[in-house]
């Protein structure tokens, strides 16, 4: 089998979004140069060690290339990826120079060579994403392994919006809380969340392709085995209502129309956690999230990237979770 390389020139900042582009279009993988990897990077252990010189990674922003089967590959796609990866300056985000560039490439050499660029990196004091190849032993006994195949779904850990979202699970989660996860891509958050001891979870995502590769990612974690994964267009086809918790890493302008969906779906005292808004739209989230009825327990960030800790305050303004902590 050959492959047809798509790869977009792009800012770091839009490296996650132009993923999922590549994804939604029909990319089986995904290979991310970015010059700010080793600013995201941090060691899982003293026998991890990555010569960057080596990547030869860019000096200034990224390129993100996707994988499509040579024989199903439709050039009619290009346009599309180029209209929706201009489309994110729209949401905020510096997507400059947007360069699309195509050539074929032979399975041998994307079989191998991509895996150079994932390895084991610590997200948390005890979270660790582990590329599905290897094989980690954890450092230390309460070091828990969130195992991805990265080469199928983007959204590894080492993006700022992934770790701020597992970040706010760590702060937030006391265990049993029933859990939605919105856009769950490749479903790292949903895995970091029962690893956290959360109860029953149901994921989203928007399609079927989506949702295909966030199971095949939920397979390799046995703590993820009772995982709900559907396609719904953010919360407007699940079911479930009065729910302790609801997560979601998608831009900013998605978070728009899921703020109102998230409050019916919340229980009094319950949290949502938001994350992937880069700076020029923190305030307006803010803002739009208050005006909901939300509250701001906690502001976290990386770099120009941001995430809400919010929650849906009971009658007498107690956050249930704060007292029994």
């Amino acid at each position: 089998m050959n492959w047809t390389e798509v790869s977009v020139k792009t800012a770091s900042e839009a490296v996650e979004a132009v993923s999922s582009i590549l994804m939604e279009l029909g990319a089986a993988g995904i290979q991310i140069e970015d010059a700010n990897e080793n600013l995201n990077y941090e060691r899982a252990d003293e026998t991890v060690y990555i010569d960057w010189d080596e990547l030869n990674l860019p000096k200034v922003g990224a390129v993100v290339s996707g994988y499509f089967d040579e024989d199903d590959f439709d050039p009619a796609i290009l346009p599309q990826i180029k209209a929706k990866v201009v489309q994110l300056g729209e949401f905020g985000l510096d997507y400059l120079p947007g360069d699309v560039i195509v050539k074929d490439i032979d399975n041998q050499k994307w079989a191998t060579a991509w895996k150079k660029y994932y390895h084991p990196v610590r997200v948390t004091r005890n979270l660790t994403v582990v590329p599905s190849w290897l094989d980690y032993q954890p450092a230390q006994s309460d070091e828990k392994l969130i195992v991805l195949d990265p080469g199928m779904a983007f959204g590894t850990g080492t993006h700022p919006t992934t770790r701020l979202m597992l970040e706010a699970l760590t702060i937030v989660v006391r265990g049993g809380e029933r859990v939605l996860d919105v856009g769950t891509g490749s479903g790292v958050l949903s895995i970091a969340a029962k690893h956290l001891g959360v109860g029953p979870i149901t994921a989203t995502d928007i399609d079927d392709i989506a949702v295909a590769k966030a199971q095949e990612n939920l397979a390799l974690n046995p703590v993820a085995k009772d995982i709900d994964v559907h396609v719904s267009d953010l919360l407007k086809d699940v079911a479930e209502e009065n729910v302790d918790l609801i997560v979601a890493n998608i831009l900013a302008e998605v978070i728009h129309p899921l703020i109102p969906q998230a409050w019916d779906k919340l229980r009094l005292g319950g949290y949502f956690l938001t994350s992937g808004i880069i700076k020029d739209k923190f305030t307006e989230i803010r803002d739009a999230q208050i005006a909901a009825g939300f509250k701001i327990e906690q502001i976290l960030q990386i770099g120009d990237w941001y995430g809400i800790i919010a929650y849906k305050p009971n009658p007498d303004d107690v956050n249930e979770f704060t007292a029994q902590g």
